[in-house]
C-alpha cells in the first residue's frame, strides 16, 4: 500500500485542529442532545471538524448500523435497530434551529425494511420542508434492492437533489460491495430522471481503490447515460487496517484533470479534490448545476 502523502496528513491535521474549537463541539453537542447520528462521524470523514465548525452536518437516518458488508465502509455491521418514529422530527427541527438553506440526509442501507427506509427519508424530507420554507434538501439514498416504488415515495417528498452513489468502476463492485450492483446502481438515477426530470440527480466515485483510466471514463460515460446531473470525485481513505487497501493516492492535479474530464463527458455540475465527499458543498455544487439550468 502507498504512504501517505504529505499534503493529506496536513489537510486532515488542519481539519482535526477544528473539532476542538467552541463552534465544533456546540455542533456536536446540539446532535447529541436530539440523538442524530451523522456520516460525519459514522463514517469517519476527514472533512468533520471544517464542517462541524462551520455549523454543517449530514444527517445519518436508520441507525448507525449496516446491513451489508462493503469492504471501505467505517458503518459499523450488525444487526440494526427499528426505525425511531421520532428522529425525523428531531432532525427537522434542527435544521430550523441551524437556519440551514441546505442540507444533505442518508442512511446505512437497511435491506431488513420492506421498503429499505424509503418512507422515513421521506418523512424526514417532508417535515424539513414544512419547518424551514426555502431550504433545499438532497436525500443520498442507498439502491432499496432497487424497488421503483421505493423510490417514487422518495421523489413524491419533493427532494432538490436525488443523490445516490456509484462509489467505485464497475470491476472492482465484486470484491468491494456485497450486496450492491453497478447496474442496479445506473437504474436508480436513470428511473429518477424518468420519474421526475426536475430534480436534479447526483452520484459520487472514489478513486484511488484500484481503477484503471479506461474503467473510470466508463464509469463517466455511464453515469451520463443514465440521466446523473452531478458528480463527486474524491479519495479513497482505508478507515482502518482492516478495510480494502489504498492503491494509489491521485495528486491534486490528477483530481483536476478528472473533473475537466467530467465536465467535458456531460455533467452539470463537477465537485473533484483528494477530501471531496458526496455531501461536502454541497450547496455549490446545486448552485453550479442551477445556474447552468
Amino acid at each position: 500500500m502507498p504512504r501517505f502523502p504529505k499534503w493529506i496528513v496536513d489537510e486532515v491535521r488542519v481539519n482535526k485542529a477544528g473539532l476542538r474549537g467552541s463552534a465544533a463541539a456546540g455542533t456536536a453537542a446540539e446532535l447529541a442532545r436530539r440523538a442524530l447520528h451523522t456520516v460525519c462521524d459514522e463514517a469517519r470523514c476527514p472533512n468533520k471538524g471544517k464542517c462541524f465548525s462551520e455549523g454543517e452536518a449530514t444527517f445519518l437516518l436508520l441507525g448507525d448500523i449496516c446491513t451489508r458488508r462493503c469492504g471501505f465502509c467505517a458503518v459499523k455491521k450488525a444487526a440494526p435497530n427499528p426505525p425511531d418514529p421520532g428522529e425525523p422530527l428531531r432532525a427537522a427541527e434542527l435544521c430550523r434551529q441551524w437556519k440551514l438553506k441546505y442540507v444533505v440526509f442518508t442512511s446505512p442501507t437497511r435491506d431488513d425494511l420492506p421498503d429499505g427506509g424509503a418512507a422515513h427519508f421521506a418523512e424526514t424530507n417532508r417535515l424539513i420542508k414544512e419547518l424551514s420554507p426555502g431550504i433545499r434538501t438532497e436525500p443520498l439514498i442507498p439502491d432499496f434492492q432497487g424497488d421503483l416504488k421505493a423510490l417514487e415515495t422518495v421523489l413524491a417528498s419533493n427532494p432538490d437533489v436525488l443523490g445516490h452513489n456509484l462509489e467505485m468502476v464497475a470491476c472492482l463492485y465484486a470484491g468491494a460491495r456485497a450486496g450492491a450492483d453497478y447496474n442496479r446502481s445506473l437504474s436508480v438515477l436513470a428511473n429518477s430522471k424518468k420519474l421526475r426530470p426536475d430534480i436534479l440527480t447526483k452520484s459520487g466515485i472514489m478513486l484511488g481503490l484500484g481503477e484503471k483510466p479506461a474503467e473510470l471514463e466508463r464509469a463517466l460515460a455511464d453515469l451520463v447515460a443514465h440521466h446523473c446531473d452531478l458528480l463527486t470525485l474524491g479519495q479513497y481513505l482505508a478507515p482502518t487496517k482492516d478495510h480494502r487497501p489504498v492503491m494509489k493516492y491521485y495528486t491534486e492535479e490528477e483530481f483536476a484533470e478528472w473533473g475537466g474530464k467530467a465536465k467535458a463527458a456531460g455533467f452539470k455540475a463537477v465537485l473533484s479534490g483528494p477530501l471531496v465527499r458526496s455531501s461536502y458543498r454541497a450547496s455549490r455544487l446545486y448552485a453550479q448545476a442551477a445556474g447552468a439550468r
